[in-house]
């Protein structure tokens, strides 16, 4: 964090072109971690569980020092593990307490029992993930992996690609989860070392602000002792199906309460997300990178450098993976000739040998009259950086696929191009 905040405006010209906008508030230099901690402090969270793990667990530092120096009126519970990690921040929520937690890689992964039943009892607790590969070889970056495998778990998960949206999508997603209309948990995640490490400009609101955008979390079925309920009973086979068509209909409602919550946000602090989905340079792209998380940072720098050279590529970056916007993306994708996905993480054995956002873009076009040639780019796993020079080659392929109608290989490793 720098030694001094800068106050900023609406007006403020100069500071444009550094912070993509002119939003009002106070200019801090922070990690996406730091990023995190800020907002969650500004949340006014009630109980945060920690396990250490490398590279999340700074957020958790932060955290228990704001607590220690009486700016964050916290219960700080330190578990002895992930798995009672999640169960911490289960028994809170359940409670009634706006409640958080966190992992990276194995970490993620370790806790995964916990996690259906957080969302089946529709308790909305917040997880900052900064990723991880899983072992092997464990290395802290950008592999998304850990937190793709919780897919199917009934969590609400994104990426941001700043730290500036980390701090944004903290505050959006506890108002989306904490909806009544959605009471979901939450997964925000972050590229590990390369959002989560390295500082960026972040503009924060005042608290009043905050407070008037994320109002204080009611949950009518929280655990009364004046009022006993059962939590989590097994229960009888022929009662399952309807319990997960309720889940299935809590996520598909979040649609239009991701679409209130982010318009809401953009008027509010003077910014310009889209709910869903982000294009940059597509208005008259003939083929696209499409991609999630902190390479689309690099990314749009070498979709800027190969539109100079007169190539007709833009960049679709989906800010949410659960829920999957399938209808917003059909209508965006399928007006291009050739999409590349870029794909951060790894699902051995899959069709098309390729990794878990493909088969997911593939799904979202099979009903399109229009389908573009897609191919995948296996890059960034192990937690590599993605080079300038390695987003031009996915360019090229793109290129020569949107010219002949088809491409050479599904799936494309980045590194070593002749596999």
């Amino acid at each position: 964090m720098a030694n001094e905040d800068v106050k900023v405006g609406r007006q403020a010209e100069e500071d444009k072109g550094a912070l993509g906008d002119s939003r009002p508030g106070t200019i801090k230099f922070l990690t996406g971690l730091g990023a995190a901690a800020h907002a969650l402090r500004m949340a006014d969270i009630d109980v945060a569980s920690s396990y250490p793990i490398r590279p999340y667990t700074g957020v958790m530092m932060m955290l228990s020092m704001m607590a220690a120096r009486g700016e964050l009126d916290l219960e700080f519970v330190h578990g002895e593990g992930e798995h009672g990690q999640l169960g911490i921040a289960h028994g809170a929520s359940s409670a009634g307490a706006r409640a958080m937690t966190g992992s990276s890689g194995v970490g993620v992964v370790y806790a995964m029992e916990v996690y259906s039943p957080i969302s089946g009892g529709r308790c909305p607790v917040q997880m900052v993930i900064a990723d991880r590969t899983l072992d092997p070889p464990g290395d802290f970056g950008s592999e998304h992996t850990d937190a793709l495998s919780t897919r199917d778990q009934g969590w609400m998960l994104g990426w941001a690609h700043t730290p500036q949206e980390v701090f944004d999508n903290t505050l959006m997603y506890y108002r989306i989860g904490e909806d009544p209309r959605v009471y979901l948990p939450q997964m925000n995640c972050q590229d590990g070392y390369f959002i989560s490490h390295i500082p960026q400009r972040v503009v924060v609101p005042t608290q009043e602000e905050v407070n008037s955008f994320l109002p204080p979390l009611e949950f009518p079925d929280a655990l009364d002792p004046l009022n006993p309920l059962g939590h989590g009973p097994q229960i009888f086979p022929g009662q399952g199906h309807v319990l997960e068509a309720t889940r299935v209909n809590a996520m598909m409602g979040t649609f239009p309460v991701i679409d209130e919550v982010v318009n809401d946000f953009n008027k509010r602090f003077g910014t310009s997300y889209d709910p869903f989905v982000e294009q940059y340079k597509c208005s008259d792209a003939e083929y696209v990178i499409f991609i999630s998380g902190g390479h689309a940072f690099t990314g749009k720098f070498a979709v800027d450098h190969m539109r100079e050279k007169g190539m007709k590529i833009g960049l679709v970056r989906t800010r949410w993976v659960r829920p999957w916007p399938t209808d917003y993306l059909a209508d965006i994708l399928s007006k291009f000739k050739a999409i590349g996905v870029v794909e951060t993480n790894n699902s051995f054995g899959a069709a098309r040998q390729c990794g878990i956002l493909t088969l997911e873009v593939a799904t979202t076009l099979y009903q399109c009259d229009n389908k573009p040639v897609l191919t995948a780019f296996m890059a960034g796993l192990g937690g590599e950086v993605i080079r300038l020079d390695e987003f031009y080659y996915m360019g090229d392929v793109l290129k020569d696929a949107a010219a002949k109608g088809s491409t050479e290989r599904t799936a494309y490793w980045i590194g070593f191009h002749n596999v």
